[in-house]
């Protein structure tokens, strides 16, 4: 148990029963702000514009974000880990969230690099997130499930919680091994969550992490659960996801999920039995706030940023035009034909 004051561990929480939002997208969030370079993807704007990214995560923590991920991806320099680290966590302290820092696929694993040289990166990677003792590692972004297991390996060294995402759909890796043999491969690996991350939509995430699920209780294992996917739909996407779409990245905003849709995800990857729920690429505070609206029942709390929110569009009451504040009630038979929900509440 954790000490008195405390905050407990990501094993603790999801061990209790408990749910768990992580944050969004922030490379697709900071490029559209201005601060993030679009093709190499990478997070310069920790160091040249801190006050941004701090912006960014202090965003997602007031619409419910439990994790503040270190704006660290494709990351290789000391200097910028240490300051993507310390912005994480002066952010996560002013809410009960945690910090966790994080590696992806490399080049050198594509280009033929020997294991032994891959995970040298990887441990390269993770020396500042131990000296800034963030609070678990997240091996996320993996095309490829041999990578990934080395990345855990080498992340489990630690002794630090470890997830492992891939950027997978129900067709398995690049190499075609299935979702349900990925994850056991992750599990035995020794990755305490498992789960997908970025390339494809909600339903494809979920219906993934599900096929996962099933993989890893066949086998007789035990693990946790997390799914992060983009906030575009994605379903003509082939396997290597929406990074094969014409309109990416520059045309993708047809493609945005309503905050409605993303209450829908939500319901469905709890109902799936995944606790660790949040987003990727295109997701923005407005969609993670959607998310813990959804599941205010059981955490038991709204977030911060719904004080100015009123739950399915309950502020439109106070519109001046009356066919405005009827979109009020309409909005809740919207989600009730969207859903299937047995339940309907409507503001009177």
């Amino acid at each position: 148990m954790a000490p008195a004051g405390a905050k407990r561990n990501i094993l603790e929480r999801l061990d209790a029963g408990e749910v768990v939002i992580g944050d969004g997208g922030f490379v697709i969030a900071l490029e559209k702000r201005g601060y993030v370079k679009a093709g190499p993807w990478t997070p310069e704007a920790a160091a040249e514009y801190p006050e941004a990214v701090r912006q960014l995560h202090r965003e997602f923590l007031r619409a419910g974000s439990n994790v503040m991920q270190t704006f660290t991806f494709y990351a290789s320099d000391d200097k910028l880990e240490n300051r993507a680290c310390d912005l994480a966590r002066e952010v996560a302290n002013e809410g009960d969230a945690l910090v966790a820092g994080g590696v992806s696929q490399t080049p050198s694993f594509l280009s033929g690099k020997s294991e032994e040289d891959v995970k040298a990166l990887f441990k390269k990677q993770i020396d500042v997130y131990v000296q800034k003792n963030v609070d678990f590692l997240i091996a996320e972004y993996f095309e490829h499930v041999e990578e990934a297991e080395w990345a855990v390996q080498v992340l489990k060294t630690t002794g630090k919680p470890v997830a492992a995402t891939l950027c997978i759909g129900p067709e398995g890796d690049l190499n075609g091994v299935s979702p349900g043999d990925c994850a056991v491969k992750l599990v035995k690996a020794g990755a305490d969550i498992v789960g997908v991350n970025c390339h494809f939509d909600p339903e494809t995430c979920v219906k993934t992490v599900k096929l996962m699920k099933e993989g890893v209780e066949k086998a007789g294992l035990k693990a946790h659960y997390m799914s992060q996917p983009l906030a575009f739909h994605t379903p003509d996407c082939n396997r290597q996801g929406f990074i094969d779409l014409p309109e990416f990245p520059f045309a993708l905003e047809p493609r945005i999920l309503t905050r409605w849709e993303m209450q829908k995800y939500a319901r469905d990857a709890y109902s799936t039995g995944i606790r660790y729920i949040g987003g990727c690429c295109g997701f923005e505070p407005y969609h993670i706030r959607a998310v813990s609206e959804e599941l205010e029942t059981e955490r038991g709390f709204l977030p911060a940023g719904s004080e100015k929110h009123g739950s399915w569009g309950g502020g439109l009451m106070m519109h001046t035009k009356p066919w405005v504040r009827a979109r009020c009630v309409v909005l809740y038979f919207l989600f009730f034909f969207m859903s299937g929900c047995v339940a309907l509440r409507i503001v009177v």
